[in-house]
């Protein structure tokens, strides 16, 4: 697992933490979507980067 994997996850799970908390205070959907997909993003593109795949 290379940095630049290991960051993306990283800061996915951070967006993913960053949801739940948005939740709980009740902020606006259409921010919790932005963050939603950002967090998704990240975490997919960590996960493709990953070495496992060749």
């Amino acid at each position: 697992m290379n940095s630049l994997s290991t960051i993306l996850i990283v800061v996915g799970l951070f967006l993913v933490g960053g949801i739940i908390s948005f939740v709980k205070q009740k902020m606006p959907k259409g921010l919790i979507v932005l963050l939603s997909l950002a967090a998704a993003m990240c975490l997919v593109a960590g996960v493709m980067r990953l070495e496992v795949w060749n």
